[in-house]
């Protein structure tokens, strides 16, 4: 077994740790975020009924800058979009990431633009 394959692994072993004590619901959705080596995607989740309520990503988000910048821009677009479907207050799931760089980022600035969590 590769190191890459054991590192994603650790990932997902984390994650699924996370994930059985983490559940969004309408009134309070998931904050589900999942890093790529060059994107990183953030979606509002409702567990209860298994919808997807927002999107976003650097897909969508076009700008130049760096990658923490890009994620900075992704907060803020989820959190405008959980702001118009009236969401304040969400679960946070960095997905078995670190909580630092673009992960960090991409919820500080969820934060400042009005979500808590």
């Amino acid at each position: 077994m590769s190191i890459q394959s054991e590192k994603i692994e650790r990932r997902l072993r984390r994650h699924s740790r996370v994930r059985s004590i983490v559940s969004g619901t309408a009134t309070r959705p998931r904050l589900a975020v999942f890093r790529a080596n060059q994107n990183i995607y953030a979606q509002l989740i409702d567990d209860a009924s298994g919808k997807t309520l927002a999107s976003a990503s650097t897909l969508k988000v076009e700008t130049k800058g760096t990658k923490s910048e890009k994620a900075t821009l992704v907060g803020q677009e989820i959190a405008k979009k959980a702001l118009e479907l009236n969401v304040k207050e969400v679960v946070f799931d960095r997905g078995g990431f670190q909580y630092h760089g673009r992960v960090k980022a991409l919820a500080e600035a969820a934060r400042t633009a009005g979500l808590t969590f």
